[in-house]
C-alpha cells in the first residue's frame, strides 16, 4: 500500500504528483501489463538481450 502524507498547506496537485511518482517506482503497472499475456522465458530473454545491445550501442556512440 502506498502512503502519501499531505503536508499542511500543500496543494492536492503536488501530493497527487508525489503519489504518481511513488506508484511508478513500485512497478505495479508494468507487472500488470506483462501478466496480461504469457511470454515464454526464451522470448523474454531475447528482448532483454536486444535492449542491452541497444543501450550498449548508445553508450559507445557517446564515448
Amino acid at each position: 500500500m502506498i502512503i502519501v502524507n499531505v503536508k499542511e498547506g500543500e496543494s492536492l496537485d503536488r501530493a497527487l504528483k508525489r503519489f504518481k511518482k511513488k506508484f511508478e517506482k513500485t512497478g505495479v503497472l508494468r507487472e500488470l501489463r506483462s501478466r496480461q499475456a504469457y511470454e515464454k522465458k526464451s522470448v523474454t530473454r531475447r528482448t532483454q538481450l536486444k535492449k542491452a545491445i541497444y543501450k550498449q550501442s548508445l553508450n559507445q556512440d557517446i564515448v
